[in-house]
């Protein structure tokens, strides 16, 4: 499938004013400017297996397009939601327990790079990943 393989974070976009957006406070905004992230990616049909790896944790997680679950961010903050297919694309909605304000959140493979967009109270921002 198009997503599975290793990925490793390379550049950021208006990551900092996302974060910020999100609440983040500096000192953590800081740190995961730099949280060396990789991500593996194992796709079977409806199903995916998705390993984090970073400088702040270790997390492996499963999920099922269409089926809500639960998911905490590196900093805590808790949400509910799901992913989708939209052609090519990964669209994940999720809502924040603490606020219920919605991310946005999508992944796409261009070439070799896995682009991940962010959308949060009118800020976006993208994680661009290189496949290792």
């Amino acid at each position: 499938m198009t997503f599975n393989g290793n990925w490793k974070i390379e550049r950021n976009d208006n990551y900092e004013k996302f974060m910020e957006k999100m609440g983040i406070n500096m000192v953590k905004r800081k740190l995961a400017a730099h949280d060396n992230l990789k991500i593996t990616l194992e796709q079977t049909g409806d199903n995916f297996h998705v390993k984090e790896s970073s400088a702040f944790r270790n997390l492996e997680l499963d999920f099922t397009l269409g089926v809500t679950f639960e998911y905490s961010l590196a900093d805590g903050t808790e949400l509910s939601g799901s992913w989708t297919m939209e052609g090519d694309m990964l669209k994940g909605v999720f809502l924040r327990k603490d606020n219920g304000k919605q991310l946005t959140t999508t992944r796409i493979v261009q070439g070799d790079e896995l682009i991940q967009s962010y959308h949060y109270e009118g800020v976006d921002a993208k994680r661009i990943f290189k496949k290792c």
